[in-house]
């Protein structure tokens, strides 16, 4: 699906742009000002005003070689918005933030590539403490966790894809306005319901797209190493998995439960099961137990 871009006529008046006034537009113009460089990361920001997903989109620039290291799109409304294990991702139109970069990281070794939904991990929690003031948690892999009263809940989400032989998108989901009664499954959570300080939303873009630029560059920096770039110590400091107990749903029905202990070298959970023995697992859906 070929995006709309923001400045096009709208089809009715039931969908003006400013028909709810707590939820202004994006300014794709400001964007590109305040992150654009000549020596920066960030190449262009396209804001569109809907989209079915702009992970897709970006995935088909990139393997058509249409788009440069550095594109980030950014879309008002999807109305095919995707999460892990082809979740589906909804939300009402300008409630939140829903954007893809495409990433070129063909100075790192493809085996550590598996770091980068985390490292966006930590780039988004750190982007929105700066700039909404709401302490973000990870959930393992790429949950970004509020809490909300004294329940956590997710607000927002990472979905990394190949595009070619040599690009990744990444695209991020963060609920940001969406009030109670709009949100669309139980345990879900928004950036406004607990406590951001600020939900304006070109703000809180800039603030992520900057802190995403800083880490992806420390990490292309040290060929891609978790260690030598802080990113793994410091994905761990974050990391609302580990030290509780935890059942991983793996690929073809099997299950492990356990104490998640640590993040390894290659951005794998390691779950301490009853039995003694520590099995990292790599993809699949992590359902906490307990509280910490």
């Amino acid at each position: 699906m070929t995006p709309r871009d923001a400045s096009d006529a709208n089809d009715n008046a039931n969908d003006n742009r400013w028909s709810d006034l707590d939820r202004p537009p994006l300014n794709g113009a400001s964007l590109r000002r305040a992150l654009v460089r000549d020596d920066g990361l960030w190449r262009d920001v396209r804001v569109v005003q809907r989209t079915g997903s702009t992970n897709s989109d970006l995935v088909a620039l990139a393997t058509e070689e249409k788009a440069d290291e550095g594109l980030v799109l950014v879309a008002e409304e999807q109305n095919a918005g995707r999460g892990r294990l082809d979740r589906h991702w909804t939300a009402p139109a300008r409630s939140g933030l829903f954007f893809s970069v495409l990433l070129r990281p063909t100075q790192v070794p493809v085996e550590r590539w598996g770091w980068l939904p985390l490292l966006t991990g930590v780039a988004v929690a750190t982007g929105l403490s700066r700039a909404a003031g709401v302490d973000t948690a990870l959930k393992w892999p790429n949950d970004l966790m509020v809490t909300v009263g004294d329940e956590e809940r997710k607000a927002g989400g990472i979905l990394a894809e190949r595009a070619g032989a040599d690009a990744v998108v990444i695209g991020i989901g963060i609920n940001v306005t969406l009030r109670e009664d709009e949100l669309p499954v139980p345990g879900a959570g928004s950036l406004a319901l607990a406590g951001a300080v600020s939900t304006d939303r070109d703000t809180v873009l800039r603030a992520v797209l900057r802190s995403l630029e800083q880490w992806y560059e420390r990490w292309r920096g040290a060929g891609g190493d978790p260690a030598a770039s802080g990113l793994q110590e410091t994905y761990a400091a974050g990391c609302a998995t580990l030290g509780r107990s935890v059942r991983a749903e793996l690929p073809g029905g099997r299950s492990i439960t356990g104490e998640a202990v640590a993040v390894d070298g290659d951005g794998r959970l390691v779950i301490a099961t009853e039995a003694g023995v520590q099995e990292p697992v790599g993809a699949g859906d992590v359902v906490h137990l307990r509280s910490a």
